[in-house]
């Protein structure tokens, strides 16, 4: 087991019996044995995986120097209105690490603004491209779906914070935690059993889980900050 797991797994457990009572009365008599995740249930992606996939777009658009990636990113980001919301969260020295107060340079993963800015760096003096960018601004926020909250954390290297998120069984949950690229994160969701969820421990500060809870019941989302800079990420959930 690794670390993040063990870690995960010790939080889970101390936190399961108040997390029961104060979560619904009807989910006390349904059968809470094994995994809570339905291995059988299948449903598309929904907002958040919109917002997760416009961080990636943005960051294949910066890279490759490519406008029209860029705006693309900007408007999947602007299709989906986010409230910002209070959790329950314990933060916590890392095991094994050396904490740090060394400052990153963000404050946050790039919003639609920044991703508008960027765009038209991109774009230089290419009139269509401009074009398209000023229809885009035009538009404003139509049709855009809502439903996610987000909450931002700006989280110390060699800590971790361990979010609390309840979810209903038998509807999609969705997890995202989008960083500001300053530092890797790692993360692991676990159910109230301790049982893995997802699991993510690459050289990445971006991640995007979905599965469909078998009964009603509280999720612990750990994440671990294994750079050596601040990074303030947010973590959204539908």
């Amino acid at each position: 087991m690794t670390r993040v797991e063990t870690l995960a797994l010790a939080v889970a457990t101390t936190a399961l019996t108040s997390a029961l009572v104060a979560f619904s009365p009807l989910a006390m008599a349904q059968d809470r044995t094994g995994t809570n995740r339905d291995m059988a249930a299948s449903a598309a992606d929904g907002a958040v995986a919109n917002l997760a996939l416009a961080q990636s777009v943005y960051a294949h658009g910066v890279a490759s120097g490519d406008a029209l990636a860029v705006l693309t990113a900007a408007r999947l980001m602007a299709s989906v209105e986010v409230t910002d919301a209070e959790r329950t969260v314990e933060t916590m020295p890392t095991e094994g690490m050396e904490p740090s107060d060394a400052e990153g340079a963000g404050d946050g993963p790039v919003d639609v603004e920044g991703m508008v800015a960027m765009a038209k760096a991109l774009a230089g003096d290419n009139e269509a491209i401009l074009g398209l960018i000023a229809d885009f601004e035009a538009e404003g926020a139509r049709g855009r779906i809502g439903g996610p909250s987000r909450t931002l954390s700006r989280l110390r290297a060699g800590f971790t914070d361990v979010w609390t998120v309840p979810f209903y069984g038998g509807l999609l949950a969705e997890v995202a935690v989008l960083g500001d690229g300053d530092s890797d994160l790692d993360v692991i969701i676990t159910d109230e059993n301790g049982n893995t969820i997802c699991i993510d421990q690459s050289f990445s500060d971006k991640v995007y889980c979905s599965w469909t809870p078998r009964w009603n019941g509280y999720f612990y989302v750990t994440v671990m900050n294994v750079g050596r800079l601040r990074n303030s990420y947010y973590i959204l959930t539908n």
